[in-house]
C-alpha cells in the first residue's frame, strides 16, 4: 500500500538519523556525560532497591509537602542545565574577538541563549516558586492538604513532562533559535522550518497545563480551607503573595496557551495570524505574549517578597512593620502588572501617547514595591537582627533589587528606552531583578524552611559561602553588561569586532564563574548537612522561632499536618499561640480523612510527553494514539472510587500527645 519512502514517512514523520546531532562534538560529549550520569543513578537506585520506595512514597504521592519538595528538586536540576547554558554564552562572548569565531557556531549559540531563557523562567523559577507555595501555604493556613490533592500530583508531573520535552531537544533535533519569547515572523514556518520552535511550543503547552491547574488548586485552598478565625487580613504575608500570584497565573497562562495555539496553527495548518501578509500581524503576537509575560515577572517575584517578609520578621524578633500596607501593596502590584506590558516594545511605533501612558504606569508600579522595601527596613529598625543565612540573602536582596528597580525606572522612560532597548543594559536590568529578587528569595526560603521540611538545619558555613559567591559574582557578572549596554552593544550577538569590548566580557565571565562556585557551595551545603543531620537537628520543633502557623507543627510535619484544626486570633499565629500558653486539646479527636496515592498523574504526563514528541516530529498515528490514551486514562480515573483511607483516631491521639509533650517542655 505504501512505497518504502511513504511508509517510512508515515511511521517516523520528520524523524531520521540526521536528527541526532552526532556532528556536534559539544552535544555528543554532553549526551555521553548525561547518559553515564543517568546510568549511574539508575544503578544506585536499583542497588539499594529504592524503586518501590520512590514510586509509593514520592512519585504517586498526593501529599502537598512531598509534591512541593519534588517541585524544588526539579528546579535545582534544571538550574544546573540553565546555568551551564549561561556559562557557555559568557565563555563564547569572552573569546570571540580579533577574528576568532569562538567555539560555538552561530546556530548553536542561538539555541543556547533561547534555551537558557526558557529553562530559567519556566523550569527553574516557576517550579521553585510553585514548590514553596505547595509546601508552605497549607501549613500556614491550618489546612491538612490542598483542595484537590490528585490535581496537585498531576500538575507537578505535567510540569516535569514539559521540562523533559525541552531537554529532549538537546539530543534529538534542535531547539528554537528565536529568543525565549519566539517572536514571529522568525518563529513562523518560513523562517524556522525545523523542529526547534515546535519543541518550544509543546514543551511550554504541556508545562502550562500543570501551572494553570496548580494555580486553580492553590486559589481554592487559600479561599476555602483557612483555619477558623483566619480572616483574609490575618493571613501570613507569604500566603497573601501566593494568593495574588495564583490569581495572576490563572488570569495570564490561558493567554500564553492561546497565543502558542495560534502560532501552532500558523506553523501546522498554514493560517496567517502572525504573518506579515494575508491579514496577519506579528505585532498581535508581541502584544499577546507580553500581556502574559509582564505579569509573569510578578508571578515570580511576589512569592519571593512573601518569603522576605517572613524572614525579616523572624530574624529581627519583631512583628512585621505595616502588615496592612504590605497586603495592599501586593494587591496593587497584582493589578498594575496588567497595565505595563507595552513598555517591552516602546520602540515599535505605538505612538507618543501610548508610550507615555505605559511609561507612567511602569513608574507607578515601583511605588508599592518601594513601600514594601521601607516596611522591611522599618521592621529591621531597632530589631534584634540575627544574621543567619536566610537573613543574609534578604539583606543582599535589598541592596541588589533596589539597583535593578532604579535601572527599570530608567527603561520606563521611552526616550531612554529608545537608546537602551535591545542592548546588554536591558539584559543586566532583567537579571538584576530576577536574580537579586526572585532567586535570592528562593534561596532564602530554602534555608528558612529546610528544617521545617526535613527536621534539621542546613550547614551555615556553606550557606554563607554560597551567599557571598552569589552576591559578589552577580555584581562582577552583570555590572559590565550595564557598561556595555550604555556603549550600545546589542544582545544576542556571539562575535565582536571591537577589541576594546573584550575586557568587559572577560570580567562578566569571571562573575559567571563565581556564581558557579555559589551553586557548587549550595550543593555541597545540602550534602554536608545531610551527613551532619544529627548534629544539625533541632529538637525544639521551631529552630528559627518563626512567627507563623507552619512552625506550630513538628518538623517535619506528619502526613495530616494538623490533628486538630487550629483557631487563629492574630496574623502572627504561632507567636500569638505561644504567648497565650499554647494549650492543645487531647480529647475529641476524629479519624482523619486522607487521599490515597495514585499513579494516574505520572501516567497522564508520560502519555502527554509522547503526544508532544509525535506532534513535534509529525508522527500523526502516534499523536492520535496518544490522544486517545489520554482520554481513556482520564475517563478511567473518574471511575476510580475508594481512593481514600482513614487514620484511626487513637493513632492521631498518640502522635499528638507525644508532640504536645515535646512542645510543652520547650515552652
Amino acid at each position: 500500500m505504501f512505497g518504502n519512502t511513504s511508509l517510512t514517512h508515515f511511521l517516523f514523520g520528520r524523524l531520521s538519523w540526521e536528527a541526532i546531532p552526532y556532528h556536534e562534538p559539544i552535544l555528543v560529549v554532553t549526551f555521553a556525560v548525561v547518559a553515564l550520569g543517568g546510568l549511574a543513578l539508575l544503578a544506585l537506585i536499583t542497588k539499594y532497591r529504592l524503586w518501590g520506595y520512590l514510586w509509593h512514597e514520592w512519585f504517586t504521592s498526593v501529599d502537598h509537602k512531598k509534591i512541593g519538595i519534588m517541585y524544588i528538586i526539579l528546579a535545582i536540576i534544571m538550574l544546573l542545565r540553565g546555568f551551564s547554558d549561561a556559562v557557555m554564552m559568557r565563555i563564547q562572548q569572552a573569546i570571540a574577538f580579533n577574528g576568532s569565531e569562538g567555539y560555538l557556531p552561530p546556530h548553536h549559540y542561538d539555541q543556547v541563549f533561547t534555551a537558557h531563557g526558557v529553562i530559567m523562567i519556566f523550569f527553574v523559577a516557576m517550579p521553585f516558586v510553585t514548590g514553596f507555595m505547595n509546601y508552605v501555604v497549607p501549613l500556614q493556613i491550618g489546612a491538612r492538604d490542598v483542595s484537590f490533592p490528585f490535581l496537585n500530583n498531576f500538575s507537578f508531573w505535567m510540569t516535569t513532562a514539559g521540562a523533559i520535552i525541552i531537554m529532549m531537544s538537546l539530543f534529538v533535533g534542535e531547539f528554537a533559535r528565536t529568543g525565549w519569547l519566539a517572536y514571529p515572523p522568525l518563529s513562523g514556518a518560513a523562517y524556522s522550518p525545523g523542529v526547534g520552535v515546535d519543541y518550544y511550543i509543546w514543551g511550554l503547552q504541556v508545562a502550562g497545563v500543570g501551572t494553570t491547574l496548580s494555580g486553580i488548586n492553590l486559589i481554592a485552598t487559600i479561599v476555602k480551607m483557612r483555619a477558623p478565625g483566619m480572616t483574609f487580613m490575618k493571613m501570613p504575608v507569604f500566603t497573601w503573595t501566593s494568593l495574588c500570584t495564583n490569581i495572576l497565573i490563572v488570569a495570564t497562562f490561558p493567554i500564553l496557551t492561546a497565543t502558542l495555539a495560534l502560532l501552532s496553527l500558523d506553523r501546522y495548518v498554514g493560517t496567517n495570524f502572525f504573518t506579515n501578509d494575508l491579514g496577519g500581524n506579528p505585532m498581535m503576537y508581541i502584544n499577546l505574549i507580553w500581556i502574559w509575560g509582564h505579569p509573569e515577572v510578578y508571578i515570580l517575584v511576589l512569592p519571593a517578597f512573601g518569603i522576605f517578609s517572613e524572614v525579616v520578621a523572624t530574624f529581627c524578633g519583631k512583628r512585621l512593620f505595616g502588615y496592612a500596607s504590605m497586603v495592599y501593596a501586593t494587591c496593587v502590584i497584582m493589578i498594575l502588572s496588567y497595565l505595563v506590558w507595552l513598555h517591552h516594545f516602546f520602540t515599535m511605533g505605538s505612538g507618543a501617547s501610548v508610550n507615555a501612558f505605559f511609561g507612567i504606569t511602569t513608574m507607578i508600579i515601583s511605588i508599592p514595591t518601594g513601600a514594601k522595601m521601607f516596611n522591611w527596613l522599618f521592621t529591621m529598625y531597632r530589631g534584634r537582627i540575627r544574621y543567619d543565612v536566610p537573613m543574609l540573602w534578604t539583606v543582599g536582596f535589598m541592596v541588589t533589587f533596589v539597583i535593578g528597580g532604579m535601572t527599570g525606572v530608567m527603561l520606563a522612560i521611552p526616550p531612554a528606552d529608545f537608546v537602551l532597548h535591545n542592548s546588554l543594559f536591558l539584559i543586566a536590568h532583567f537579571h538584576n531583578v530576577i536574580i537579586g529578587g526572585v532567586l535570592f528569595g528562593l534561596l532564602a526560603g530554602v534555608n528558612y524552611w529546610f528544617p521545617k521540611a526535613f527536621g534539621y538545619r542546613l550547614d551555615p558555613f556553606w550557606g554563607k559561602l554560597s551567599f557571598w559567591f552569589w552576591q559578589i559574582g552577580f555584581f562582577v557578572a552583570f555590572m559590565p553588561l550595564y557598561v556595555l549596554g550604555l556603549m550600545g552593544v546589542t544582545r544576542r550577538v556571539s562575535q565582536f569586532e571591537d577589541p576594546s569590548l573584550q575586557i568587559w566580557f572577560i570580567i562578566a565571565a569571571v562573575g559567571a564563574f563565581l556564581i558557579a562556585l555559589g551553586i557548587l557551595a549550595f550543593i555541597v551545603q545540602l550534602v554536608v548537612s545531610f551527613l551532619r543531620r544529627d548534629e544539625l537537628r533541632d529538637t525544639t520543633g521551631d529552630p528559627w522561632d518563626g512567627r507563623t502557623l507552619e512552625w506550630s507543627t513538628s518538623s517535619p510535619p506528619p502526613d495530616y499536618n494538623f490533628a486538630f484544626t487550629p483557631v487563629v486570633h492574630d496574623h502572627d499565629s504561632w507567636y500569638d499561640m505561644k504567648s497565650r500558653g499554647y494549650e492543645r486539646p487531647l480529647t475529641g479527636f476524629r479519624p482523619i480523612h486522607m487521599p490515597k496515592n495514585t499513579g494516574t498523574g505520572i501516567i497522564l504526563a508520560g502519555i502527554s510527553t509522547v503526544l508532544a514528541f509525535a506532534l513535534i516530529w509529525y508522527i500523526w498515528w502516534l499523536a492520535a494514539l496518544s490522544f486517545i490514551a489520554i482520554v481513556a486514562v482520564s475517563i478511567g480515573h473518574t471511575f476510580n472510587y475508594h481512593r481514600d483511607f482513614f487514620i484511626p483516631a487513637d493513632t492521631v491521639v498518640a502522635t499528638e500527645e507525644a508532640r504536645t509533650k515535646t512542645l510543652a517542655e520547650r515552652t
